[in-house]
């Protein structure tokens, strides 16, 4: 098959990251889904749990997606399985939502696990596929650029989803039903953001010599490579370490939530700030881009991720709007990890063995998928001071793990 012209591949993943911002701030993971388990259960354990499930699910199958996708020639039809299903996973949340928050907020909640496994496992099946298909389709001094771009218009998009949450939530919409339609519009959102990839012309992966191998096989050369590349090793340790502060995003809410006593009105408004933070935050990522490497973006983005807590409990004691800032803060964070971290490991990780390094390193980033439920469990029993001071703590450790990786680049690998 033909591949796609340079200006294609940056218009169909643009396409995708604008629909998908407008599509995520739906059920956006910091602010409005917080709100809406909050609004259901006050145990900070399940609040913990469902976290766990989200971000750790894509990561624990990751080998096993990236064992069966080696053997693939074209990724395109599970990156396109994989937005479907998640679409799906909306679709599901926003009926039960519908029918069971009010009289039986137990099934409610129940459902919430199956629907974000769903969404969580398929994410994991298409992040692979996405990300092997951006490394085919663009070369290294591409890939951050149009990361960046992207983010622009995914930022752009998320303000836009900013504005329809703040405007839901602000009318006379009474729950579940606020809810239910910003996980309808989600629904939709996601089938649109396909369409750039359907007529995206995909070229063909070169498959190794040893594709076919078994999993166990696969698996056992894990330590391997570890043991080899030592910068892949470090960048593991990093991406652990800054799971703690990824951890903690959502409970900044639950944090503001029971701080301020605040009304559903400021869903909306915290979603709008954190939006205006990553858009304002493409400025200095560009700068970054273009004068350093993609690793500098990433010190700054955990040198932040250190800085939010202390900043939460000294704001804590101001006001809600004051509060506002540590969404600002956040906007640049996640714009970073998106700018940042792909980038970064694509640039480290051998040509040829791609997909088996993108896989390894999502099973391998263990401690994302356990510190959601940790979290949940010891606010529940200690409070927020110790969480909050043990991010940062463990944010100053992560920068200096980062300084151990060697600035070498992919073409030593070609």
């Amino acid at each position: 098959m033909q591949k796609s012209s340079k200006k294609y591949v940056y218009f169909a993943f643009i396409w995708h990251g604008f629909f998908l911002a407008i599509t995520v701030s739906m059920l956006d993971l910091n602010t409005v889904f917080p709100a809406l388990i909050t609004t259901l259960t006050s145990s900070k354990i399940i609040f913990g749990l469902l976290y766990s499930v989200m971000l750790g699910v894509p990561l624990i199958f990751n080998v096993i997606f990236s064992h069966f996708l080696r053997r693939k020639k074209h990724k395109k039809i599970y990156l396109l399985l994989g937005m479907y299903l998640r679409s799906l996973s909306f679709l599901g949340m926003a009926i039960f939502t519908y029918l069971f928050a009010n009289t039986h907020p137990e099934l409610a909640l129940g459902s919430y696990f199956l629907f974000v496994f769903l969404f969580s496992i398929s994410a994991g099946f298409a992040g692979i596929s996405y990300s092997d298909i951006v490394a085919k389709e663009l070369e290294s001094k591409d890939r951050v650029k149009l990361y960046t771009i992207k983010q622009f218009f995914g930022s752009s998009g998320a303000f836009l989803g900013g504005l329809l949450i703040a405007r839901i939530f602000s009318l006379n919409f009474l729950f579940p039903t606020n809810y239910t339609i910003s996980l309808a519009i989600g629904f939709v959102g996601l089938l649109i953001a396909s369409i750039g990839f359907v007529f995206l012309k995909e070229p063909e992966s070169v498959i190794r010599e040893d594709a076919s191998i078994p999993l166990k096989d696969y698996i056992k050369k894990i330590p391997t490579i570890l043991k080899r590349d030592e910068s892949f090793k470090y960048f593991i340790i990093v991406e652990n370490l800054t799971g703690f502060s990824v951890m903690l995003l959502p409970f900044y809410m639950a944090f503001a939530l029971e701080t301020f006593s605040l009304d559903s009105a400021y869903i909306g408004i915290y979603l709008i700030i954190q939006t205006v933070g990553t858009i304002l935050s493409n400025l200095l990522w560009g700068f970054l881009a273009t004068k350093f490497n993609a690793k500098y973006i990433v010190g700054f983005c955990i040198a932040l991720g250190g800085l939010n807590p202390i900043l939460a409990l000294i704001l804590g004691f101001t006001n809600p709007i004051a509060y506002g800032i540590i969404f600002f803060i956040m906007g640049f964070m996640i714009s970073g990890r998106k700018i940042g971290f792909e980038p970064y490991l694509l640039d480290i990780i051998p040509l040829n063995e791609r997909v088996e390094y993108l896989g390894i390193r999502g099973s391998l980033n263990i401690l994302v998928v356990i510190l959601p439920l940790i979290a949940g469990i010891l606010i529940d029993f200690a409070g927020y001071i110790p969480i909050f001071i043990t991010v940062t703590v463990m944010m100053i450790l992560a920068l200096t793990q980062l300084m151990k990786i060697s600035d070498r680049q992919i073409d030593e690998f070609c």
